[in-house]
């Protein structure tokens, strides 16, 4: 079950094109009643499926220009420190546990090639962390997007 189907992913994808839209305005572009559009945005929002609004933000307006990416070899018997301890540096946007070479991959953010040392640093001093593989982020190539699923699945939920 993916949780969505089509008619959220048309709410969505109008949110997309205009994030500030009322419950009419939407209702009316995509000619839904009123009620349907306000019972499955307050749905997707208690199921925590709208993501909070500062993940629009580009960190280089907050004087972070520099992205970079952190494979992490970790001890296994220290996880949830060492997540715990990642979780309280600004600087890591994101991790995800993977497989291949590491344990982990962060999404960091600095504010330049200095910043970066202080934060794979900082990062390599936490319990639990046994070595570190830094990689540079050059140019975004296709920025992070939902859009094309959403559009797929907006046409052909079963598509995908």
């Amino acid at each position: 079950m993916t949780g969505l189907d089509s008619v959220d992913a048309r709410i969505l994808l109008a949110l997309d094109d205009d994030p500030d839209a009322t419950i009419l305005a939407l209702s009316r572009r995509l000619g839904l009643a009123r009620n349907t559009v306000h019972a499955r945005l307050s749905k997707l929002a208690a199921r925590d499926l709208l993501g909070k609004p500062s993940r629009r933000i580009d960190p280089a307006v907050l004087g972070y220009t520099l992205l970079a990416f952190v494979t992490l070899s970790i001890t296994q018997d220290a996880p949830v420190v060492t997540t715990q301890a990642l979780e309280r540096i600004p600087e890591v946007l994101e991790v995800h546990a993977i497989t291949g070479q590491g344990d982990l991959l962060a999404r960091v953010v600095a504010r330049d090639a200095a910043d970066l040392y202080r934060l794979t640093t900082k990062i390599l001093e936490i319990e639990g962390v046994d070595h570190a593989s830094t990689t540079l982020a050059m140019v975004e190539i296709i920025p992070s997007r939902m859009g094309p699923l959403l559009e797929r699945h907006a046409t052909d939920p079963a598509a995908g």
